[in-house]
């Protein structure tokens, strides 16, 4: 009898990760080995401000879930210690913070992940961590857009300012 409700509550967790894997937009893996707990708490808070879920699961039960979500490329960096992060919002925030903490950290890993349901690679996370965040993408959009603006204002303004003193 126990034995069935624990069959069963390991069915429930790896439907729950099954669920993340399928809704997250960008999920990071990486292995956490010789990270001390202060730095473990911090990692989390980091995350947590961003609106990612931070989670260390079991290898097994991240196969099982991996499998279930048609993702069992990723079961190739399932190895070891293996800590998970899922974003449902913002496509950078795990990989960007992630990287920036295995920087300052050594013992910070990253081996792979999920972007948008394709399983990428370390370096492809990597390049996804380096890109600006969504507001500078925006903002230098904004930029290149105001530019012909700009430089059309400027050249009516010379042209007024020249016939104002021709005058």
């Amino acid at each position: 009898m126990a034995n069935a409700k624990v069959i069963e509550a390991k069915q429930e967790a790896v439907d729950v990760v099954t669920g993340k894997l399928q809704n997250s937009i960008t999920t990071v893996v990486a292995d956490y080995r010789g990270l001390n707990v202060a730095q473990v708490t911090e990692l989390r808070k980091q995350l947590r401000e961003a609106g990612v879920e931070f989670q260390v699961l079991k290898n097994t039960l991240l196969r099982r879930a991996t499998a279930a979500a048609e993702l069992s490329e990723l079961d190739e960096v399932l190895t070891g210690p293996t800590a998970i992060a899922f974003s449902e919002n913002d496509a950078v925030a795990p990989a960007k913070i992630l990287n920036d903490f295995a920087k300052k950290n050594d013992a910070l890993k990253l081996k792979g992940g999920v972007v948008e349901g394709k399983v990428v690679s370390e370096s492809q996370i990597k390049a996804l961590a380096e890109l600006p965040s969504r507001e500078g993408l925006l903002s230098m959009l904004l930029s290149v857009l105001q530019a012909p603006m700009r430089n059309f204002a400027l050249a009516v303004k010379a042209v007024a300012d020249k016939e104002e003193q021709s005058a």
